[in-house]
C-alpha cells in the first residue's frame, strides 16, 4: 500500500506566512564579498578570495550602498584601475542574491554594455556559486540574453543598457542601479541620459543609485559634479610616526618629488612638529586604519560621495606614480591622462585661447621668417583643410621635447576636385622648405581633412603612398584617443570604401586644449613650446585662436561644454594646425626616443645634399603595425631592410 503524506491547509498557510513575516537576513555586501568574490590570476595580481584587509578603504563605500544607510545616491570619483568594477560587481551580484528585484546597469554606450556583459558579467555569474544557482544562463523564454538576465524564480532581473540608447532607459522602474563610467556619458537623442537613468528610480522610496567613474575635464565633468554635490568624503590615514590623521594628497607628493630620483617619492606628514616622511612601505601599516571624513557632512543622509586615488592602492607604487608624472609633465594630453587615471581628478581646461595680438607680437620678434625652418626642428608635417572654394594648408616642423615651429600657411583657390588644385598639392609635397642650414626638407607626412568632399579627397590622396598622405577627421569626445584608425566604412551601396585603411580620427578637443596651453609658453626650451615665424598676416593668428570652450544649455536643461567658433571669424588656421599635429602623432613624435631625434638632426641639420633621406629610412622604424595595416606593415619591413643595408655600408 502506497503511503501519501498529506499536509493541512492551515499548516501550509502558516508556513507561507512565516516566510513572509519573518524579516529577511540583513544585506551585508562586505560579508557577501568575502563569501563569494574570488579573483583569478588573470583578473588581479592578488588572486584568491576577497580580502578586506587589503582593500579596507572599500568597506565604508559598501556600507553606504547597503539598505542600512539612509543615503539614496553613492558617488565614487576615482583613479583608473583602482577596483571600481569590483565594487560595482559586489553591489550588483550581492543585490540580486540577497535582496532580489530589478537592477539597472548603465554604461556609456551600448557597445560598452555588451562588452561588459560578455567579458565581466557572464564569468561572474558562472563563477560565483550564489549567482549560478539563481540565474539560468540559457537563452530560454527570454530569461537570458546579453542585455537582460532574469532570476530563475522571476523575483528580479538585471537590465544592462547604454547611456546612448534612450529606449533602454525608459518604461522601467528600478530599485537599484549602477551608472558606470559616468564622465564618459554624452547626450543622446532624447536629452540627458543621467537624468533619464535617475528618473528610473524616482518612484522607489528606498532606491540606491551608484555613480562611479574616473573624471575627465572640468567644467563639464559629470562625476566631479556628482562628487561636489554629495558629502565629499576623503580617506584619512594616520602618520606612521606621530599618528596625525591626514589625506595623502598628490600636491604633497609633488612638493617632495626629486625628479632625478623618483624612487624616493614620498609624502610629508602634515602634523604639528612632525614633518616625517611617509614612505611606500608604510602603506601596509596605515591603509587598514583608513577613516572617511566628510567635507560636506550635511549631505550624508541623501548623497554620500567618495574620492579615492592611486596612492592608497597596493596596485601602484609611489615610484610608479612619480615616474608617470615625469613622463607626462609639460605635455597637456599626457598631463590630462595623468590627472584622470592616476590622481583621479578632473583636468581643468583653459577655455579661452591666448589673445591673438600677443602671439602676433611674439612672432614679430622671432629669429626666423615664414617659409623657413628654424634650427632644432628636423621633422615636417602638413595639415590640409578643404572648403567649397579653396584648399588651405599649414606646414609645421617638430623637434625634441614636444616642441613645434609653424613654418608656413597658404591657400590654393578652387575646389579639391579641380585638377589644378591637385597639381598644386602635388607640388607642395615635393617643393621642400629650407632649414637653418640651407637644406631643403620635404614634408614627411601630410594629413588632409576627409570629413567633407570625402570622395574627392580620396581621389587625390590615393595617388600618393600611405607613408606620405593620410586622411583625417576630428572627433569631439574628450575621451577619444589622440589618433585612431576609423572603423571600416561603407558607402551608400554598402560597399567597403578603400580609403578606410588610411583614414584616421583625431581627438580635436584634446589637441585644442593642449595647443592653447602650449601657445602661452614663452621659453623656447620648455616642453611643448610653439615657435611662431615673422611675416605671417594677422588673419592667421586670428584664425589660430578663433575658438573657445563654452557652456551650452540644451532644451532638456543639461549643460554641455563645446568648442565654439567666433561666428565672425574663420578657423582654418586652427584646423590645419591640428591636422598637421595629427600627422606628427602618426609619425610618433610623442614617443620618439632621443637617439632617433639625434639621427634626424645629424641627417638633416647639415649642409645640403642632392637627395633628402626618407624619414623611415633614417630612423629604421615603421609607422603602422601589422595589426593596424598588414599590407603597409609588410612594405615598412621591406623599407627597414633597405635602410639597414644602406646604414651598414656607411
Amino acid at each position: 500500500m502506497l503511503d501519501i503524506a498529506v499536509t493541512s491547509a492551515e499548516w501550509m498557510a502558516g508556513d507561507v506566512l512565516a516566510e513572509i513575516l519573518n524579516p529577511p537576513p540583513p544585506v551585508d555586501y562586505l560579508k557577501w564579498a568575502e563569501d563569494n568574490i574570488v579573483f583569478s590570476e588573470r583578473e588581479s595580481e592578488f588572486s584568491g578570495p576577497y580580502n578586506r584587509q587589503r582593500f579596507r578603504y572599500f568597506d565604508e563605500i559598501l556600507r553606504a550602498l547597503s539598505p542600512d544607510d539612509p543615503c539614496r545616491i553613492v558617488s565614487l570619483s576615482k583613479s583608473a584601475q583602482l577596483g571600481g568594477t569590483v565594487l560595482a560587481n559586489i553591489f550588483t551580484g550581492g543585490s540580486m542574491d540577497m535582496d532580489p528585484g530589478d537592477f539597472l546597469y548603465v554604461h556609456p554606450t551600448h557597445d560598452n554594455a555588451v562588452r561588459w556583459s560578455k567579458m565581466k558579467l557572464s564569468p561572474m555569474l558562472k563563477g560565483t556559486t550564489a549567482l549560478r544557482k539563481i540565474f539560468p544562463m540559457k537563452a530560454r523564454d527570454g530569461q537570458d540574453s546579453v542585455t537582460y538576465k532574469e532570476r530563475r524564480d522571476g523575483r528580479g532581473a538585471l537590465l544592462i543598457s547604454g547611456a546612448n540608447s534612450p529606449a533602454s532607459l525608459s518604461q522601467v522602474s528600478i530599485n537599484r542601479q549602477v551608472q558606470d563610467d559616468l564622465a564618459k556619458w554624452d547626450m543622446n537623442s532624447a536629452g540627458d541620459p543621467e537624468n533619464q537613468a535617475d528618473s528610473r528610480s524616482q518612484g522607489r522610496e528606498f532606491a540606491k543609485i551608484f555613480k562611479i567613474s574616473t573624471p575627465m575635464v572640468v567644467p563639464g565633468c559629470r562625476i566631479t559634479s556628482s562628487f561636489e554635490a554629495g558629502s565629499q568624503e576623503y580617506p584619512y590615514v594616520p602618520c606612521p610616526h606621530c599618528g596625525f590623521m591626514q589625506v595623502l594628497a598628490w600636491e604633497n607628493m609633488l612638493q617632495n618629488l626629486d625628479e632625478d630620483h623618483p624612487e624616493r617619492a614620498h609624502f610629508t606628514c602634515q602634523g604639528p612638529d612632525c614633518g616625517c616622511a611617509i614612505q611606500d612601505h608604510h602603506r601596509a601599516e596605515i591603509i587598514p586604519l583608513v577613516e572617511w571624513r566628510a567635507s560636506n557632512p550635511k549631505q550624508k543622509r541623501y548623497h554620500r560621495s567618495f574620492y579615492l586615488w592611486s596612492a592608497y592602492s597596493p596596485l601602484q607604487s609611489f615610484e610608479r606614480i612619480a615616474r608617470a608624472w615625469l613622463a607626462a609633465k609639460g605635455d597637456p594630453p599626457k598631463e590630462q591622462t595623468f590627472w584622470n587615471d592616476v590622481v583621479g581628478k578632473a583636468y581643468r581646461v583653459l577655455g579661452e585661447s591666448p589673445p591673438w595680438e600677443d602671439l602676433r607680437d611674439r612672432a614679430s620678434e622671432s629669429d626666423y621668417v615664414h617659409g623657413t625652418i628654424p634650427a632644432g626642428y628636423p621633422l615636417l608635417t602638413c595639415g590640409v583643410d578643404c572648403q567649397g572654394d579653396r584648399v588651405e594648408w599649414q606646414v609645421v616642423a617638430w623637434g625634441t621635447n614636444r616642441r613645434r615651429a609653424v613654418v608656413e600657411y597658404g591657400v590654393f583657390n578652387g575646389h579639391i576636385s579641380d585638377e589644378a588644385r591637385q597639381t598644386k598639392l602635388n607640388g607642395l609635397l615635393k617643393q621642400g622648405f629650407r632649414n637653418a642650414y640651407g637644406r631643403k626638407i620635404e614634408i614627411d607626412l601630410l594629413a588632409i581633412d576627409g570629413n567633407a568632399y570625402t570622395e574627392d579627397v580620396w581621389d587625390w590622396a590615393r595617388k600618393h603612398p600611405a607613408g606620405r598622405v593620410i586622411m583625417v577627421r576630428g572627433v569631439h569626445p574628450e575621451s577619444a584617443p589622440l589618433l585612431a584608425q576609423v572603423k571600416k566604412e561603407r558607402n551608400r551601396r554598402g560597399k567597403l570604401v578603400r580609403y578606410s585603411k588610411r583614414f584616421f580620427n583625431f581627438a580635436s578637443s584634446v589637441l585644442k586644449m593642449a595647443l592653447y596651453r602650449n601657445l602661452k609658453k614663452d621659453d623656447p626650451e620648455e616642453r611643448g613650446f610653439v615657435a611662431l615665424p615673422k611675416g605671417l598676416e594677422d588673419e592667421y593668428f586670428r584664425q589660430l585662436t578663433s575658438e573657445s570652450r563654452k557652456a551650452q544649455k540644451a532644451k532638456s536643461g543639461f549643460t554641455r561644454y563645446l568648442w565654439v567658433k567666433d561666428p565672425s571669424q574663420a578657423n582654418e588656421g586652427l584646423d590645419t594646425h591640428l591636422q598637421a599635429e595629427a600627422a606628427a602623432t602618426r609619425l610618433g613624435v610623442r614617443s620618439l626616443p632621443d637617439t632617433e631625434w639625434d639621427k634626424l638632426m645629424a641627417a638633416r641639420e647639415c649642409p645640403p645634399e642632392d637627395v633628402q633621406a626618407d624619414f623611415e629610412d633614417l630612423l629604421m622604424v615603421t609607422r603602422p603595425t601589422a595589426a593596424e595595416a598588414p599590407e603597409e606593415a609588410v612594405k615598412s619591413e621591406r623599407a627597414k631592410d633597405r635602410a639597414r643595408r644602406k646604414w651598414s655600408k656607411k
